[in-house]
């Protein structure tokens, strides 16, 4: 049953609803293309029994004609999402083994609506990196390859987990966090359909805390189609979450294929940077000749305050890392080195549990919230905030519906060839994708071509605050004419 694995969610659904297959058959079908792609180390945790237990409930849901929108859909949860029974870590050493007994919202909504729970996905330490190698559990290895090489490739991060198992089969789709493109940069590096939805979509309750502020939920899928069914099931109001706008959940599924005639889209200059590869140029100015066919219009457009964008995000990021991270100090949960006193304790803890990366940003959120520098940093950053998220304001307000920009500078880079001497140069791997966190906006990545090297290339849209619809609209336009990506298997 293993073609089972290449269907859409899509086709998977309508398979399930017609007793093509089985829930279980579909379960099983992808627990054992798990078992032979171990290499990519995608999961962290499998759960093939709690998986079988799902998918036979989903059965027996189905045969009483009580299916529900997800029922029977095998998912991959990212390692930041907490599972209640199952170990979550945020693939860090310093939660160990730590086990919740509650389940997030996002993913309590997705059982809720019948999905099947595969298991938990590697991830960037916390969620804090752009290429899965700052994970306690290794680095994940891309499905993908450059033309005859064997060169292992970073799949993006910090949802790199995520994105590796939707890629290559692993799942029907998956959950994602995005703080600064943590979801959109890895589709993009994978050849999948990432989206990061409005701040205030998806409720952040469970899930574990990096930058609060910034913080949001979203899906991974092979498709256009299956994102927007993954995203009606995770969204909605959370009283537990203050953040979470208490607004309707829209049929999303029904966006795609709607007609995209007379919609503006600005093309941003700002995001025309120095040293920009050619054939980003290229597919960018492609993007836009397909929008166009379809009906848009394009409309030159100008953001300002972009290039501040980076050096602000990487002020406020840290800062809120720094707060939320000062919990884990070895008393109540998670690991515990022992000390002479309590200070000794915490210290031995936290450099023994914490990895380089974060340690990193601890200290350089802590240093730009000091006495002293708040004012310099801190408040000055807050302030470039609100100028990049006014500059936003005001193009949807002269009548742009969307934005379409790169969703990287690069296809996907060998593990071990950025950042090692100069962090610097792995955080301009967010230039394309940060400005929308720091507006609260809706962005997805969605593929559209290869690179000289055979590697898969993603467009991003920028839409209005929760107008995903419109995104999910446009996005299809470019997957049609894209068409689709896969990697060859060599795992």
């Amino acid at each position: 049953m293993s073609d089972l694995t290449a269907l859409t969610l899509a086709e998977a659904r309508d398979g399930l609803r017609k007793k093509s297959f089985s829930a279980v058959e579909l379960a099983q079908a992808h627990i054992a293309a798990m078992e032979t792609a171990r290499a990519l180390n995608a999961y962290v945790l499998e759960t093939p029994e709690r998986a079988t237990t799902m998918a036979k409930a989903s059965d027996a849901r189905i045969a009483a004609g009580e299916a529900k929108p997800l029922e029977g859909i095998p998912l991959a949860v990212k390692d930041m999402f907490c599972a209640a029974g199952v170990r979550s870590t945020a693939c860090s050493h310093i939660l160990g083994n730590f086990t919740p007994t509650y389940e997030s919202t996002v993913t309590a909504n997705l059982w809720r609506d019948g999905a099947v729970l595969l298991g938990k996905t590697n991830c960037d330490e916390f969620a804090m990196g752009s290429s899965n190698e700052t994970s306690y559990f290794g680095n994940v290895i891309s499905p993908w390859r450059r033309k005859g090489a064997n060169t292992p490739l970073t799949p993006g991060g910090s949802s790199g987990g995520s994105a590796t198992a939707v890629a290559a089969n692993l799942c029907l789709g998956a959950t994602g966090t995005d703080t600064g493109g943590s979801i959109r940069q890895p589709a993009a590096f994978t050849g999948t359909v990432g989206l990061k939805p409005t701040y205030g979509r998806c409720s952040r309750w469970g899930i574990v805390a990096f930058a609060s502020s910034l913080d949001q939920a979203g899906p991974f899928a092979r498709t256009v189609r299956d994102a927007a069914i993954l995203l009606r099931s995770m969204a909605g109001a959370d009283a537990k979450d203050t953040t979470c706008a208490d607004l309707p959940v829209p049929d999303y599924e029904a966006a795609v294929g709607k007609s995209v005639k007379n919609l503006r889209i600005g093309i941003p200059k700002e995001y025309r940077v120095d040293g920009m590869p050619a054939e980003i140029e290229k597919l960018w100015a492609q993007g836009q000749e397909w929008l166009k066919a379809a009906g848009a219009e394009l409309v030159d457009i100008s953001l300002p305050h972009t290039k501040y964008a980076l050096p602000a995000y990487y002020i406020v990021c840290p800062a809120e890392a720094s707060s939320n991270l000062a919990r884990y100090d070895g008393v109540r949960y998670g690991l515990r080195v022992d000390g002479r006193d309590i200070t000794d304790m915490y210290e031995a803890t936290r450099a023994a549990g914490f990895g380089k990366e974060v340690r990193r940003r601890v200290m350089i959120g802590t240093y730009v919230l000091s006495a002293g520098y708040y004012d310099a940093y801190y408040l000055r950053a807050q302030k470039v905030r609100t100028l990049i998220k006014r500059d936003f304001e005001q193009a949807f307000a002269a009548g742009i519906h969307a934005m379409l920009t790169p969703a990287t500078p690069s296809a996907a880079f060998g593990l071990g060839e950025k950042g090692q001497a100069n962090p610097v140069e792995m955080y301009l791997n967010d230039v394309f994708t940060v400005t929308v966190n720091m507006a609260g906006l809706p962005g997805i990545s969605v593929p559209a071509g290869l690179d000289g090297q055979g590697l898969p290339l993603g467009l991003q849209l920028i839409g209005r605050p929760f107008d995903e619809e419109t995104l999910f609209s446009l996005a299809e336009v470019i997957e049609q004419a894209a068409g689709h990506f896969a990697p060859q298997r060599w795992w």
